[in-house]
């Protein structure tokens, strides 16, 4: 297969996508570490006008017999390159998937990764890719800015409701926190969320698999299998071996030990649409997750939908950084009193510094949110 052939494919994967990624040497490796020629050329065939298709519709696009065409959509959906499953009339669709949010790259370090020469490969190369993404943002940051404001919340928060020592954190209703223009109303208790599905599959993190690789420990928890699918995309997971299924008794168990390790549960919904049904949640800590890292490392703004605010009590806080610690996005310091502070823009309502908080002096403020944060500008 020629260079041209993979470029082809490597560009109708990336715009299958919401991340720009430029195709370049370390793009292209893994796309032929990924999808076999077979598989690319299937893509170019398949996929050029449409992500998503039914089977009709693909003998129609392909011109392939019926045999051929489920013999690729099989091989891809089983690495984590294509989603099957039936639509609400009960017809399979296959929609081709990105490298990443959520594509390939979630349901390859899913599964229970092998620490093989091939897994850390794939591993570093995404680093490398991520770096690449860095400095294409970095150096047209401007540019980029004015799309980034026009990107749904990738994720919405569901926060703690107990502190440490298991006692509900105070929910306040503050009329001058802004609800958005359509009311909205979304599960805010994850129990909610749990008992709301029949289909539940827990996988393992993949940030922190992916971090695991790469050598880098995470220094929040040792938890791996903590992350959830409902419904279709359960469904999914457990199908393709990505995860497996599991009670609403052994989720809500697994959720409490996530809950004690300090970690956020963070909601997904389709297309970042939150009056969705969720499809899953993640149990996140600062060290690995890749949303928050890759705000961080100045590639994506952190956009998160949320239905609670942070609210310090100065009075009752001692000022011993607790919370400075815990907060996964920085929303907090410590002022020139030694009291702890938080940014209201940053705040994404987790609810972990009330959780950790020694003294309970910090409440939640309830009241509907997107925050949007740019990514740092690191260079001038």
């Amino acid at each position: 297969m020629s260079e041209k052939q993979y470029k082809k494919a490597a560009q109708i994967i990336v715009k299958a996508g919401m991340l720009p990624f430029p195709i370049t040497d370390t793009l292209l490796e893994i796309v032929k570490l990924l999808y076999t020629e077979e598989e690319a050329e299937f893509i170019i065939k398949a996929f050029k006008r449409r992500v998503s298709q039914t089977l009709d519709q693909l003998k129609s696009t392909t011109e392939l017999p019926e045999e051929e065409i489920l013999r690729h959509v099989t091989s891809l959906a089983k690495k984590g390159a294509l989603f099957d499953q039936p639509n609400s009339k009960g017809v399979r669709v296959y929609r081709l998937l990105p490298l990443i949010m959520v594509g390939i790259f979630e349901y390859v370090f899913m599964r229970k990764v092998e620490y093989t020469e091939k897994e850390k490969k794939m591993a570093k190369l995404f680093d490398e890719l991520f770096d690449e993404l860095e400095d294409i943002v970095q150096e047209r940051y401007d540019m980029f800015l004015p799309g980034f404001k026009k990107i749904p919340p990738i994720d919405r928060t569901v926060p703690f409701h107990e502190n440490i020592e298991g006692e509900e954190i105070t929910i306040k209703v503050d009329q001058e926190v802004e609800a958005p223009e359509e009311n909205v109303l979304t599960a805010d208790n994850i129990e909610d969320i749990i008992n709301k599905f029949d289909d539940i599959t827990v996988a393992h993190c993949f940030c922190r698999q992916h971090q695991d690789l790469l050598g880098n420990s995470c220094e929040v928890t040792d938890m791996r299998e903590n992350c959830f699918t409902f419904g279709k995309s359960a469904r999914f997971v457990a199908e393709q071996g990505f995860g497996r299924k599991i009670s609403k008794e052994e989720a809500l168990e697994i959720l409490q030990k996530s809950e004690e390790a300090g970690l956020v549960h963070k909601a997904y919904h389709p297309h970042g649409k939150i009056d969705r049904d969720e499809t899953s949640v993640c149990n996140c800590c600062k060290d690995c997750c890749g949303t928050f890292n890759l705000w961080k490392q100045g590639i994506l703004p952190m956009i998160n939908a949320t239905n609670f605010l942070s609210d310090i009590d100065q009075e009752i806080c001692i000022g011993c950084g607790t919370c400075v610690e815990e907060c996964p996005v920085d929303a907090i310091e410590l002022n020139e009193n030694n009291k702890a502070e938080r940014n209201p823009e940053w705040c994404i309502g987790c609810g972990i510094c009330a959780h950790f908080c020694p003294e309970s002096a910090i409440s939640l403020i309830e009241g509907a949110r997107k925050v949007f944060v740019p990514p740092p500008k690191l260079r001038d």
